[in-house]
Order: C-alpha cells, then structure tokens, then sequence
C-alpha cells in the first residue's frame, strides 16, 4: 500500500510563517517606539550637556561630559518651587473638582430619567465642539468683574467642568447593568448613595483615566494661566518655562532641565494608574 501525506499545512500556520511576522512585527514596534521616545531622550539628555556640547555641530544625542549646572540654575533663574507648587494646586484641584462635577452631571444623564435629558447632552456636545478661544474673551471680562485675576480661584473655577469629561463618563455608564442600583433602590438607598456607593466604584477605571487626562491637559496648559496670572507669584510651570525663550536666544539646556523636572509628576501619575487606564480606555463604548 502507498503510504498517505498528510495535507501541506495552510500557509497562514506554517511556524516559520509565523516566527517571521512575529519578527517582523516586533522590529516595526520598535522601531516607532524609537522614533516617539526619540525627543524624549534628546531632552534628558540635553538637560545634562554642557553649554558646548548642546551647541556644537554636529549635534550628539549623548553628552560627552554630565553636568548639573542647568538643574542648579533653574531654582536660581525663576521661583521654580512657587511654579511647582502653583501647576499642583491648578492643574490637581481641576482634576478633582473636575471628577466630582463630571461624574455628577454624567450619572444624570446615563440614568435617570427626566424631560429635557436629551437636550442638555446635545448641549453639552454643542460645548464640546466649540473651540476654547471662542469663549476666552468674555470669560476673561467676567473674571475681571469678579476681581478673580491673578488668583488661584481664578484658574481653576473655568475649569470646574468639562464637556469631554462628562460624555466620557456618560459613555462609560450607559455600559454599565441596572440590576446593582435597581436592588439598591429596592433597599431603600437614596440617589446619591446609589452614586456614591455603587455606581462610582464601577466607574473607577473611567475616572482613573480621565483623571489623567484633566491633569495632564492642566498641567501642560500655557494659555489660560498666562492670560489669567500676570503676576508671576500665580503663574505656573509652562508660563515660567517660557521665560527661557527669547526673541533672539534660547537657553536650552535649562529649558531641558527644567522640561524634565516638570515632566516628573506626570509620569508618576500615568505609571500609578496605567493598567487601569488602559481598561478605562477599552471599556468605554460610544453608545447613544
């Protein structure tokens, strides 16, 4: 008798196939991610180059001599810690004002019933579509009025809430089942425990990463504070930064370090919350 073969196999599963799109894959992924940390490593490793080397052509990614004069010079150059401090109060007391409102007026309107429901969220997408700069003018006179220039509560109650935070969170919980609140209402728990003790925790993935969103979009926002806060002992980190930034020469080794120290904080925040920003990401739907 003739002895059978087996069939070839499917080309799609053949491992040699396989291993080499792994490879293939891989050397792409790598390959980006070079070029997107690319700036990143140019900057930290500007901050500790030497006036020479940062301008010596052509230009080398590494330093051939480490030096921390620019991080001394940033404390000496401007109030660095008052900046510091002033970018952690705006930018930290936004995301969390921002959380608490958002999260508020998303619930409403992801689970309650009530007439005009619709109409606000189409409003609320009306605000989300129009640029910042339309409505900087008179938000500006109205701060003026108020005698809310150059205070911290001057920056931060314009940011109290957000449209892209509350039609995130308001995506998120449209995903979310009724059968937890509706046994909790059955027990008799009023609105706001059922906000605060059943829906929110569910909702921690979505506020994690809005969280990060506010604090990052804050944190690195150079126009609001710049116009609200003349006065630099109210100004925050990217309006002092700028100050490096001549018509004429730019100081890039401190504006390096000083890059650097500002980028710390957020790091920090996206390293702490990570895996739970990427499952806010994906657990959000876009429903209507």
């Amino acid at each position: 008798m003739a002895a059978t073969t087996a069939p070839p196999a499917p080309i799609g599963r053949r491992p040699g196939v396989v291993r080499a799109w792994r490879a293939v894959t891989l050397v792409v992924v790598l390959a980006i991610a070079a070029v997107m940390l690319l700036p990143l490593i140019w900057m930290v490793a500007t901050s500790f180059k030497p006036e020479t080397d940062i301008v010596k052509f052509p230009p080398g990614l590494l330093p051939d001599r480490v030096t921390l004069e620019h991080y001394r010079e940033v404390w000496q150059r401007i109030p660095f810690a008052r900046l510091y401090l002033n970018t952690i109060v705006f930018a930290g007391g936004v995301t969390v004002i921002s959380l608490l409102l958002d999260s508020m007026t998303a619930y409403a309107l992801a689970r309650l019933q009530f007439r005009g429901r619709n109409l606000v969220f189409v409003a609320i997408l009306v605000m989300l579509m129009l640029p910042f700069q339309v409505t900087l003018i008179p938000l500006y006179d109205l701060l003026v009025s108020f005698g809310w220039t150059n205070t911290m509560q001057g920056l931060i109650v314009p940011r109290a809430t957000n449209a892209f935070g509350i039609f995130f969170l308001r995506q998120f919980l449209l995903s979310l089942p009724r059968d937890l609140e509706e046994a909790a209402r059955i027990d008799g728990a009023s609105e706001f425990t059922i906000y605060r003790r059943v829906i929110m925790p569910l909702a921690a993935p979505a506020l994690l990463t809005l969280g990060l969103f506010h604090f990052m979009y804050n944190w690195n926002d150079l126009l609001w504070p710049l116009i609200i806060s003349q006065d630099q002992s109210h100004q925050t980190l990217p309006a002092g930064l700028a100050l490096f930034m001549g018509e004429h020469v730019v100081e890039y080794g401190i504006l390096m370090a000083a890059s650097v120290l500002a980028l710390i904080p957020v790091v920090l925040f996206f390293l702490v919350i990570q895996r739970r920003f990427v499952e806010g990401i994906a657990t959000t739907g876009i429903r209507g």
